[in-house]
């Protein structure tokens, strides 16, 4: 294989023309010299390189080992992988690693299990901090933090009367910070897990044939069946309605669309007189006034639950602001960054560091450090 047909091979790998084979050997390639420090290799040396892949196959078994899936495939289990698709070669120069090293100053680490838990009386109590066990009662209903940080709110046997006026309902708050995500078990028994800088309010009880609750930010459900009581979450003057079923809702205000994806049952998603209904596979997305509904990569949407970051052809703001929410830093942008689409997957506990190390890859893009602040250049 001659060096005119590499580099077009490399434009197939870069536009997913590849066949499995063909991706295999370049992964393993990049792999191989990335791990080996070829760092100083030039440009023409690092084709002779990958050139000598070809010359020897078929490839040898110890590097198949290196064969990464479609990004489609890639299971959490093995998340902690990353391939930048580029939209510049990735085997261009690499002198991008030492320029972001030498400007570090703070460590910033991942995310982590943070909340707060607002009762009805106003307290608040910082969930990372509490110990085990049952925090607080309220009106019948125990809240209780298990070892593995989640938050299990259950009925007790107490016949105790309900501490609140009329009908009036007493409502609790979970709020996750920036760099924050949280589980918790609401008294129904639904399942709700809550991404950065989110916040969920529910009553302590479920009453009056039906179960609200308010969102704000990202948060995942898998809702507890009850055919006689439907279940409904409000967002951004969007209102989803079910009966059981498991969905995710992104409403960050800083996104600028709201995205509703169905995974398993059925919901129906109003806005105003609007009103559409999703199958499993579908995501509804609410943008500009307009409601639209198309397929969708449910591993893609539920990536952050299963602790990874999963991008595909998306654009350098939009991954930063997940960067941002998960590892509390401040993004500025420098200069006139390109208009090009990353995709990826990494393990949302990897070092910030080798996130942006790997976006660099492109030499489309490179990274600056200060403190907690993050700029972007060309």
């Amino acid at each position: 294989m001659d060096r005119n047909e590499i580099i077009n091979l490399l434009k197939r790998y870069n536009s997913g023309n590849c066949s499995d084979e063909e991706k295999a050997i370049i992964e393993s390639w990049y792999l191989q010299y990335r791990d080996n420090s070829a760092a100083s290799l030039t440009e023409e040396e690092r084709l002779d390189d990958l050139q000598s892949v070809f010359d020897a196959l078929p490839l040898p078994q110890n590097a198949r080992r290196y064969r990464v899936l479609p990004l489609y495939k890639i299971a959490a289990a093995v998340a902690a992988v990353f391939i930048v698709v580029l939209g510049i070669y990735f085997y261009r120069s690499q002198q991008t690693d030492t320029r972001l090293a030498q400007v570090i100053e703070t460590k910033i680490v991942p995310g982590g299990t943070k909340a707060t838990l607002t009762l009805s009386d106003g307290s608040r109590i910082i969930l990372d901090d509490a110990e085990t066990g049952v925090l607080a009662s309220q009106s019948g209903v125990s809240i209780q933090k298990t070892a593995d940080g989640q938050l299990i709110y259950s009925v007790s046997n107490s016949t105790a009367p309900a501490a609140q006026s009329g009908n009036e309902l007493m409502y609790n708050t979970i709020e996750t910070p920036v760099g924050g995500s949280y589980q918790i078990n609401l008294p129904d028994g639904t399942k709700v897990w809550l991404n950065a800088a989110s916040s969920l309010s529910f009553p302590t009880k479920f009453s009056d044939g039906s179960r609200v609750v308010k969102l704000t930010g990202e948060a995942y459900f898998e809702v507890a069946k009850n055919k006689h009581m439907p279940f409904s979450v409000k967002f951004n003057k969007q209102v989803v309605e079910v009966l059981g079923t498991q969905f995710n809702i992104n409403s960050y205000t800083d996104e600028g669309a709201d995205k509703t994806t169905l995974f398993e049952g059925s919901v129906r998603l109003s806005q105003g007189s609007k009103q559409v209904v999703l199958k499993p596979g579908q995501q509804a997305v609410y943008e500009k006034d307009e409601m639209k509904v198309k397929d969708t990569d449910l591993e893609e949407a539920l990536a952050w639950k299963n602790g990874y970051f999963m991008f595909k052809n998306e654009n350098i703001k939009s991954i930063m602001r997940k960067i941002a929410r998960w590892y509390d830093v401040e993004v500025s942008y420098s200069g006139n960054i390109p208009d090009i689409g990353f995709g990826g997957t990494i393990s949302r506990s990897t070092d910030i560091t080798e996130v942006l190390n790997a976006l660099q890859l492109t030499n489309s893009i490179h990274f600056k450090i200060e403190g907690r602040r993050i700029t972007v250049m060309p």
